[in-house]
């Protein structure tokens, strides 16, 4: 199939129907409803986050729009389109990685960005729509489940990125597109031996990536998840306010505005990966079942649109997106209740961040194209 080709069906008489707005944009209505509805609860979220800050609210706005723009851009492309791009977009994103270890801005002890122009933006965040592009796209063509072989060749594709990725160092993103491309993986059928044989090779490399590939802060992180009180003041500081300020939020929760943790400044990054503190100190647990809700409703569309796709290549993608997703929220919210180490990893479309935000965005944009692909074949 090549691109979406769009003709007035025949009739019986007169014209026909012209299609919708939203058929003519490839938009899936409920999806979009579901990010805006999403979207404007974390702003309202933000807001007190941010100390009420009204500059970090617009700014989020902005980025929401932006990525509504590369939504429906990236809506408007035929899946078939998406296949044939993907090794060259592979290509430019492993290129862009290897320039961040010679030309990249450093930041925090990490260099992870590029600047073009006086803009900056971070390449790694290309490599999380580009993955699952690039491993569906070969496994797509191929017999599933996959064999041995083609296995290990995806194996190859995931780690290229992933250990130029550890290098800058960034784990949290190394590993989540490294779980986006293994996601591929699983959703084409891979055999239950092979997934446990992966889970014993994890444990048997735990040792030599606590002495050859963790850096300090690390592995002071995964210390600090096993007993956060042994250093109340430093490294522990941070679990032990988001559960505090979690905990102390109940049912109902102290109302907006009127959290203490974060109105007084005892809980850092509350307006980026802490941000569910916020949340559920301020509106209780009720607010954090109502955020739940949302998300559980954004993945069900999704795996809706991945079952109901009309190609291979679609399927797995579409499982991958929404699988994807799912893991930035359950990580998330692990590292801020304690059960994860903290990675950095920000909670989708509430927190407060520019690149992830459109990146994630425009990954719903291929979404919508999936979806768009299964009417267009109906019609």
């Amino acid at each position: 199939m090549g691109d979406y080709v769009r003709q007035m069906p025949e009739s019986s008489g007169g014209f026909a129907r012209a299609p919708g707005a939203s058929r003519l944009f490839h938009v899936d209505l409920p999806l979009l409803f579901l990010l805006i509805l999403l979207a404007a609860f974390g702003l309202v979220v933000l807001y007190s986050a941010a100390g009420q800050d009204m500059g970090i609210v617009a700014r989020q706005a902005r980025f929401f729009l932006l990525g509504l723009v590369a939504m429906l851009l990236a809506a408007q492309i035929s899946p078939v389109r998406y296949r044939r791009w993907a090794p060259w977009l592979y290509l430019l994103g492993v290129l862009l990685l290897i320039a961040v270890m010679f030309l990249g801005v450093g930041a925090k002890g990490a260099q992870r960005w590029l600047s073009i122009a006086g803009f900056r933006f971070q390449p790694s965040e290309i490599m999380k729509l580009v993955m699952p592009l690039m491993v569906a796209g070969y496994l797509a063509d191929r017999p599933l489940p996959p064999r041995p072989g083609h296995t290990l060749v995806c194996l190859g594709i995931i780690m290229l990125p992933g250990i130029l990725i550890l290098r800058q160092p960034d784990l949290g993103t190394a590993l989540l597109i490294i779980a986006s491309g293994l996601f591929v993986i699983f959703m084409a059928g891979i055999g239950w031996r092979y997934l446990v044989g992966v889970v014993v090779l994890a444990i048997m490399s735990a040792w030599p990536m606590w002495m050859f590939v963790l850096e300090d802060y690390q592995k002071q992180r995964i210390l600090t998840l096993l007993n956060p009180e042994s250093d109340k003041l430093g490294a522990g500081w941070n679990i032990i306010q988001s559960k505090t300020a979690i905990g102390s939020g109940g049912w109902q929760g102290k109302g907006w505005l009127q959290g203490t943790q974060s109105q007084l400044d005892f809980l850092p990054e509350s307006h980026t990966d802490f941000i569910i503190a916020v949340l559920a100190e301020e509106f209780g647990l009720r607010g954090v079942i109502l955020l739940l809700s949302l998300y559980l409703l954004i993945l069900l569309r999704g795996f809706w649109i991945g079952m109901h796709a009309q190609s291979t290549f679609g399927r797995l993608l579409a499982g991958t997106i929404t699988l994807t997703f799912f893991v930035y929220i359950f990580v998330n919210m692990g590292m801020v209740s304690g059960l994860l180490p903290v990675v950095g990893v920000p909670l989708p479309l509430v927190s407060a961040g520019g690149t992830s935000l459109v990146t994630l965005m425009a990954a719903f944009g291929l979404l919508m194209s999936i979806a768009a692909e299964r009417r267009v074949i109906g019609q």
